[in-house]
C-alpha cells in the first residue's frame, strides 16, 4: 500500500509535459532543416549542373557537415533542447550523436576514445539499417522472382 500511496504523490507532484507544444517545435525545426535541404539541393542543382536525382548526395553531405560544425561549437544542443524530436529525425540528429560522441572522449585517443565510442550508437544504426536493406531487398527479389514466373 505504501509504494501505491507514493506513487500517487509522485503523479500529483510531476509537472505536465507540454505535449502540442512540444510537438509543434518539433516540427517548426525538423520542417526547416528540411527545408534547408531543399535549398541546398536546388543550389547543387542550379549551380552546379546535378540533376534532382544526383544532387541527393552532395545535399546530405553538407547538411552532415553543418551538423558537425553546429555540434562542436555547441549550438547543436541548444537547438535541440528547445526542438526535441525534430533535431533528431532528419540525418543531422544521426550526426550530431555521432560527433558528440567523439568530441566527448577524445581525451581518450584516436582509436580507443574517439573511434571505440563514436560507433558505439552508430554502429547499431548501421547494422540495422544494413539488415533492413537486405531483407526488403530480399522481399523484393522474390517478389520479382514469384511475379516473372
Amino acid at each position: 500500500m505504501v509504494q501505491q500511496e507514493y506513487k500517487k504523490f509522485a503523479q500529483i507532484r510531476e509537472p505536465q509535459r507540454p505535449v502540442l507544444m512540444n510537438c509543434a517545435r518539433a516540427f517548426l525545426v525538423g520542417g526547416t532543416i528540411c527545408v534547408f535541404g531543399q535549398l541546398i539541393q536546388g543550389f547543387f542543382v542550379n549551380h552546379f549542373g546535378f540533376t534532382q536525382k544526383t544532387a541527393g548526395n552532395p545535399t546530405v553531405a553538407v547538411l552532415i557537415l553543418i551538423s558537425v560544425i553546429l555540434t562542436a561549437l555547441g549550438v547543436y544542443d541548444h537547438i535541440a533542447q528547445w526542438a526535441g524530436a525534430g533535431t533528431a529525425v532528419p540525418v543531422t540528429g544521426f550526426a550530431n550523436s555521432i560527433a558528440a560522441a567523439a568530441i566527448e572522449h577524445r581525451s581518450e585517443g584516436f582509436v580507443l576514445g574517439v573511434g571505440g565510442n563514436m560507433f558505439k550508437l552508430a554502429g547499431s544504426v548501421i547494422v540495422f539499417g544494413v539488415f533492413a536493406a537486405f531483407v526488403i531487398a530480399l522481399i523484393k527479389t522474390l517478389l520479382t522472382m514469384l511475379g516473372g514466373a
